[in-house]
């Protein structure tokens, strides 16, 4: 006779934030308390960096030399700082990730040794998977360059690299020991990339927080311009994102809703479709447009806020023209990726109202390819103040 025992329990794990001004200079002291020590020796820990972020910033050779000289009674720094492609480039050779686990053993890095990893989303994706694999999970010290990873993906418990030319199909659930979220290493972003960070705020304010949104659009425009608006909605988007990933009680996806992920299904898409001419924050800023259209058309999101929403992105400068938009039937296939990569059923988050998101299991052909159009049209047009909506809501 068959004996079954089915037996709920819970892991407990921290996550840690830190804000900082200049963690890499006059804040090293941040980095160094969240390297923590066992009871009989001192941590190893080795620095990986984004490519571009090493051009960028000719000091960090210093500092990180620096941090290991002042530090080295209590972590040893081991080996060069490990430089890495940015961008998408480094999620799209599965090779890349062999490269970095034979590093991690030839430095005799174990469970209690610390990878510390600046970069941009792409390099914490791929560094953080490699880390999660080696001696099934090493410690992961992520400080994001980019205001996009910030906002959102630095704070996520996923790690991941593209294959079979699909986005994230290969990675990890994986908690990281601490992430610095720092003002001056995103000081030398370009223009476009550090506008890309503040679609996923948008959208965690759509999903969260009427009043945050609120805030966006009215500094909307200083954003754009870089001022001194721009870090407080940095920092509030990050403290959503983790207020979800700790407190929404679905941290690895288990469940089938990902309302994080709003606007995503046909972001991740148009990225693939335009082979990665269009940033992520770009791709996710057309996405939560369309979303929100769609919304209006099928769940009565009022015209107002698809105004509100649309007119937000376009100040931030977020909205971009591309002709994947026009292959409809490609960008729709979209939808059955995003599927798969959920499993089970079909779930998309849509919007009933600013800070009043659904769940739904279904998509209206017809009024989801009105959307893209009008958003499509929206784009080509660059806003001449006509959305273009039917009022008349599609059955």
């Amino acid at each position: 006779m068959a004996s079954h025992f089915d037996v709920d329990f819970q892991v407990r794990f921290r996550h840690r934030l830190r804000l900082t001004k200049d963690v890499l200079g006059a804040e090293q002291n941040v980095l160094a308390e969240v390297l923590e020590a066992s009871e009989t020796q001192i941590p190893r820990v080795q620095f990986w960096l984004d490519e571009a972020v090493w051009l960028a910033n000719p000091q960090l050779k210093q500092q990180l030399s620096q941090f290991a000289r002042r530090f080295g009674h209590q972590v040893s720094v081991v080996g060069n700082p490990q430089i890495v492609a940015g961008g998408e480039a480094v999620k799209n050779d599965v090779h890349i990730i062999e490269r970095m686990l034979k590093v991690f053993n030839h430095y005799d890095l174990d469970r209690r040794s610390y990878v510390v990893v600046i970069g941009g989303g792409a390099v914490l994706d791929a560094v953080g998977f490699a880390v999660a694999i080696a001696h099934r999970g090493l410690r992961l010290v992520r400080i994001p360059t980019t205001t996009l990873a910030q906002a959102d993906s630095g704070l996520g418990v996923k790690n991941s690299i593209n294959l079979f030319q699909k986005k994230n199909w290969l990675g990890t659930f994986a908690v990281p020991w601490a992430v610095i979220n720092d003002q001056r290493i995103i000081e030398t972003l370009g223009d476009r990339d550090f506008r890309c960070g503040f679609s996923e705020a948008v959208k965690v304010s759509l999903l969260k927080d009427p009043d945050f949104f609120a805030q966006i659009c009215a500094v909307a425009p200083q954003i754009a311009k870089r001022g001194q608006e721009s870090w407080p909605v940095i920092a509030q988007s990050a403290m959503w994102h983790l207020r979800h990933i700790t407190g929404g009680g679905d941290a690895f996806e288990m469940l089938e809703a990902r309302p994080l992920d709003y606007g995503h299904w046909s972001a991740h898409k148009l990225e693939s479709m335009s082979e990665f001419q269009l940033r992520h924050g770009e791709a996710v800023a057309i996405g939560v447009a369309i979303d929100t259209v769609y919304s209006h058309l099928v769940h009565g999101l009022p015209a107002d806020a698809v105004e509100q929403v649309l007119g937000c992105l376009q100040a931030l400068g977020l909205l971009r023209d591309h002709p994947a938009l026009q292959q409809t039937d490609e960008l729709f296939r979209g939808l059955e990726e995003f599927r798969q990569h959920l499993g089970g059923r079909l779930t998309v988050t849509m919007l009933r109202g600013i800070g009043s998101p659904i769940d739904v299991h279904e998509i209206q052909d017809q009024a989801m390819r009105q959307a893209i159009a009008v958003v499509s049209q929206r784009l080509s047009n660059f806003f001449d103040g006509d959305f273009g909506l039917d009022q008349t809501l599609v059955q």
